[in-house]
């Protein structure tokens, strides 16, 4: 449904001109692509692919069996100063990032209590609906390069070549000059500046940080369970930094 009422709707740019995050829909668009191609949903890949094989703590759907082991996500705090330093860059709802996150929508979409509903978990839409521990993240991307616990990397060279490659520079048009990608990646190496030019990954709304770096063979990942209430998560810089510098040691 995300998907077919995404392809009836006009651009907001010309295709090719420029890009923009979409952190609800944009998968929606892959997910619609790997159904027709295979006429089974990614969250059957995902499952038999990927997640059962290599036993990762990480869920696109996540099963009833596994319900009592989520925490509900909390809204952000913030001190009055802190908001009203913060308000006047609130995306309007109508702006591309108001648009990008929902905001928009009657009544604007509450990503607190989005993320929080059992449906939303149960689903496992592409985009948003992923659940996990942070164990599972870096799982995740460890057995996508390395291969994990005797098994071989999910990812071919070639493939891991194109994943980790630059396909998006410049100012994205929905969060701004940090929205650097590789191919359907945030381009980490960019991002943290010790980590090389080929490391990936993708941070979440709720404070979630996860990448790898092929070349060291680093696979991080980082959950928290509160939502900042000025979408910044200066701790990913301090923790990404530790990490490394333990590593290279």
């Amino acid at each position: 449904m995300i998907a077919r009422r995404l392809a009836g709707q006009r651009p907001f740019w010309r295709p090719g001109s420029a890009y923009g995050y979409s952190g609800f829909a944009g998968f929606s668009i892959v997910a619609e692509v790997v159904r027709r191609v295979t006429g089974r949903s990614v969250q059957e890949h995902f499952e038999e692919r990927v997640r059962e094989p290599y036993g990762l703590d990480l869920y696109l759907g996540l099963p009833e069996r596994e319900e009592h082991r989520y925490r509900e996500v909390l809204a952000g705090e913030a001190s009055a100063e802190e908001l009203a330093a913060f308000q006047p860059y609130v995306p309007g709802p109508h702006s591309l990032g108001g648009i990008g996150y929902g905001l928009d929508s009657t009544p604007p979409l509450d990503q607190v209590a989005f993320v929080n509903t059992r449906r939303v978990r149960a689903l496992g839409q592409v985009s948003a609906g992923g659940v996990g521990s942070a164990r599972g993240l870096a799982g995740l991307y460890a057995a996508a390069v390395s291969g994990l616990d005797g098994r071989p990397p999910l990812l071919e060279p070639g493939t891991l070549g194109e994943f980790a490659m630059l396909h998006s520079t410049g100012r994205d048009l929905v969060t701004g000059d940090a929205g650097q990608y590789a191919l359907g990646f945030q381009a980490k190496g960019l991002r943290y500046p010790f980590l090389s030019a080929n490391a990936f990954g993708h941070n979440g709304s709720a404070g979630s940080e996860s990448f790898v770096d092929p070349r060291t063979g680093i696979a991080f990942g980082y959950t928290r369970r509160q939502f900042s209430a000025t979408w910044s998560y200066p701790e990913h810089d301090r923790l990404a930094a530790a990490v490394h510098a333990a590593a290279s040691r």
